[in-house]
């Protein structure tokens, strides 16, 4: 049978519409019911690229994999099942257009009518409750409470008060959409509640979605508020099965006056020291000061109890090296590598992990999987890929460094004057470079915290010489901020030009004093760390959300200070964030 004669026969027998592109992507042939999906006259010899959007070339490839497209036309959907006849490169295609638009539109409704949770947790309720007369706190709970049920009336929620400070709803998949687009308002709104406190109200929305019932569904909004709360509140989290998606975190976290949990936490970790045979201390890969001095102020604890500790180095960069040839010499602490941590690490070993609470930043992840006893203790906002189970976690946002968390705890736990000089300087240090000389970030338990570091023998022109460079760092850093560029809505940026052993210091730095620059809001400085790594340091006055910026990047860290280290060049890594910048 011909070619011919037999695509005469397929056009007219066929009752779904049907044509035929040749290898040149040229229709040849269609039947009478090509009409239902093109309302142009024959089609023949047309462009099928130029009539559907796909290539042929694609079609080709993907044939053989029995892959299908789907093409939306003249008001109506359709699968588009292909064939191919014959067998060498020049084999024309059978393209049937199977109407599949009731089938999409019920699919569409499902979708839309699945059942999703939503959490609401008021951040602040005790804090606001303890700062305002008790008839202004009622009228204030009042409005708090209209304001949340008028926006879930608007999404046809399902809603129910669980107890002073949360609230449960469920309502359709249909209005998440909405939701995303007006950037969840109802943070605003409750953010614009007239209060007598210094600092405004504020809630935490975990949403879950598409789980396959309802409990599912209900553990994924638990999982996503626990992770807004984490991240210091006042924002929305999504979580759809594995995917998160934050929203809002304007706000800077308000810190509590009650001091409470820091005294439960040295309890807890009193007694998890006790009951190890040793403990190993780790924090984040590229030690910082802050890093440094929260080990050492948790290695005094074992020691103090009569544990064997030790604190894992593998790198020491130049910004350390004062501070840690006055450790090494003094011999008071046992400073391992990775593989020496690895060897010393049991069921039994309790591994605390400081200044960072995600697997992918630790110093050494293998020791994770070699115990079942982690200790977290951490400021920065909560991931979604934090430790799994750790038999105690410290994580608070509002905390201006982990050297005041640990100071903290030293309190409760330790008696008087148990902190030697060195280790008081660390952590007055960690304390000093994580708040930019007390300029961000420092609330008064910050100062409470110096002030205890202070009475413990931390001399503060010590703890300024750690902080010296020498002249060609010096001079680098000055090239870096003479080179910085400006944008006209606050944003400054400015690449480090070099491979720098010292990168992530540098940029920070630089950030830092980009910040003193009139009208600039926010600033962004990038380069290349001696391993060719591109690292970026953030910082922000609060207007702009750093830390979301960041882990579009794959980076973290606070609302006002972040960071990243990324694969691309350090001018390529700039033009993204401005990128992300500008569609925010």
């Amino acid at each position: 049978m011909s070619e011919t004669l037999f695509g005469k026969l397929i056009s007219s027998y066929i009752p779904l519409p049907m044509c035929i592109v040749n290898s040149n992507g040229k229709v040849v042939r269609a039947n009478d019911h090509i009409s239902e999906v093109f309302i142009y006259d024959g089609i023949e010899d047309a462009d099928f690229f130029a009539l559907t959007g796909i290539k042929v070339s694609d079609i080709y490839a993907d044939v053989e994999n029995d892959m299908y497209y789907m093409l939306e036309r003249n008001g109506k959907q359709f699968r588009l099942l292909i064939n191919k006849v014959g067998e060498d490169e020049e084999a024309n295609l059978l393209v049937f257009f199977y109407d599949v638009t009731n089938y999409e539109n019920l699919k569409d409704r499902y979708n839309d009518e699945k059942t999703c949770v939503g959490k609401i947790n008021i951040d602040n309720y005790d804090e606001l409750i303890a700062s305002t007369s008790p008839e202004k706190s009622m009228t204030i709970s009042a409005e708090v409470d209209k304001t949340i049920r008028k926006w879930a009336a608007k999404i046809n929620a399902s809603i129910n008060k669980m107890k002073d400070t949360q609230y449960i709803m469920y309502f359709q998949n249909a209005y998440v959409d909405g939701m995303i687009e007006s950037k969840f308002s109802i943070l605003d709104d409750v953010r614009q509640i007239e209060t007598e406190a210094d600092f405004p109200m504020s809630l935490s929305i975990g949403i879950g979605i598409g789980g396959k019932n309802l409990v599912t569904t209900e553990e994924y909004a638990t999982a996503a508020l626990d992770l807004a709360l984490g991240r210091g509140g006042d924002q929305a989290v999504i979580k759809r099965m594995s995917k998160i998606e934050y929203y809002g975190g304007k706000m800077q976290t308000v810190e509590k006056g009650n001091k409470g949990k820091s005294r439960v936490v040295a309890h807890a970790l009193k007694q998890l020291i006790d009951q190890s045979n040793r403990v190993i201390i780790m924090g984040h890969a590229h030690p910082d000061m802050d890093c440094f001095g929260a080990s050492l102020g948790i290695y005094r604890m074992c020691v103090m109890y009569g544990r064997d500790a030790y604190i894992v180095l593998n790198d020491i960069n130049d910004s350390l090296q004062a501070i840690y040839k006055q450790a090494k010499e003094s011999e008071n602490y046992n400073f391992i590598n990775h593989k020496k941590a690895e060897s010393l690490t049991d069921k039994d070993t309790l591994v605390i992990m400081v200044d960072t609470h995600r697997p992918s930043y630790a110093e050494n992840a293998n020791l994770l999987e070699l115990t079942d006893r982690i200790v977290v203790i951490d400021h920065h906002r909560r991931a979604e890929d934090c430790v799994a189970n750790p038999v105690l976690s410290y994580i608070e946002s509002y905390a201006s460094s982990a050297s005041e968390l640990v100071s903290e705890i030293l309190q409760y736990a330790a008696p008087k004057k148990t902190l030697i000089k060195l280790e008081a300087e660390a952590l007055l240090g960690g304390i000093t470079i994580d708040t930019n000389r007390f300029a961000v970030k420092t609330g008064v338990r910050t100062f409470e915290a110096a002030a205890w570091l202070r009475r413990a023998g931390a001399d503060t022109t010590e703890v300024k010489r750690f902080f010296q460079t020498d002249m060609e760092t010096f001079k680098v850093r000055a090239k870096c901020i003479a080179a910085a560029e400006f944008c006209g809505n606050g944003i400054a940026t400015s690449v480090c030009e070099g491979w720098n052993e010292d990168a992530q210091v540098i940029n920070s730095q630089v950030a830092d004093e980009l910040l003193n620059i009139k009208d600039v809001k926010a600033s962004f400085v990038a380069g290349r760390t001696e391993k060719g790594q591109t690292v970026i340091s953030a910082r922000s006055l609060g207007e702009l959300n750093v830390q979301v910026i960041m882990e579009k990047l794959g980076g973290g860290g606070h609302l006002t200070t972040a960071g990243a280290q990324v694969n691309c060049s350090p001018e390529e890594v700039i033009e993204k964030v401005l990128e992300i910048v500008n569609n925010k």
